[in-house]
């Protein structure tokens, strides 16, 4: 049997990382340590679009990984940890990461071409007291805050609960107050445990 028969066996005709059973091809994970059907995965042009071009991910899209990191396949499993690492911003990818276990191996494998490194040019959010804030943190307004177009005053000591992150602003944050989804600037807030 040729590779591709083998992986396309394996993967059962579907998509390895999102479980899609159309326009399926064979993806070879960048930087593995092993050649064949052990370096490569069964996935979905979507997938592989995504993939290939960081600017097109749809976010929603890769909740999927939480049923395909635990797969039994390394490759698999380290692209799951390359595309939860790269979304790990929005928050929940980043409670998958933390419940992932690689071994050394793998680790390297995963880290290999780079996902597994912080842009230092990334913009960085950070709260009053200097500590960098993630989306889906909860914070606590340290002065009262008048409510442009909001008709109110968000007052000290309110906690604002899963806040997103303004992605071209390192200074802005969102979140609700008073039910509504305001603006937030991030030297007026500080992170809570």
């Amino acid at each position: 049997m040729s590779i591709e028969k083998d992986i396309i066996k394996r993967s059962n005709s579907s998509c390895e990382l999102c479980g899609s059973t159309e326009s399926l091809s064979i993806y070879t994970v960048p930087a593995s340590p092993k050649d064949g059907i052990d370096a490569s995965i069964h996935i979905c042009n979507t997938c592989a679009s995504q993939i290939n071009n960081p600017e097109m991910v749809d976010v929603n899209h890769w909740r999927c990984l939480n049923d395909s990191m635990w797969s039994e396949v390394p490759a698999v499993q380290v692209m799951a940890w390359r595309m939860l690492n790269r979304l790990k911003a929005e928050g929940w990818p980043q409670d998958l990461l933390e419940m992932l276990y690689f071994d050394e191996d793998m680790k390297t494998w995963a880290e290999a071409d780079g996902d597994g490194e912080e842009d230092e040019f990334a913009i960085k959010h950070i709260d009053s007291n200097g500590v960098r804030l993630q989306a889906g943190d909860t914070v606590v307004l340290i002065k009262d805050l008048n409510v442009k177009g909001g008709g109110f005053t968000a007052k000290r000591g309110t906690a604002v609960r899963g806040i997103g992150l303004v992605h071209d602003n390192a200074e802005q944050i969102e979140g609700r107050v008073n039910g509504q989804h305001i603006v937030l600037l991030t030297q007026y807030v500080k992170k809570t445990n």
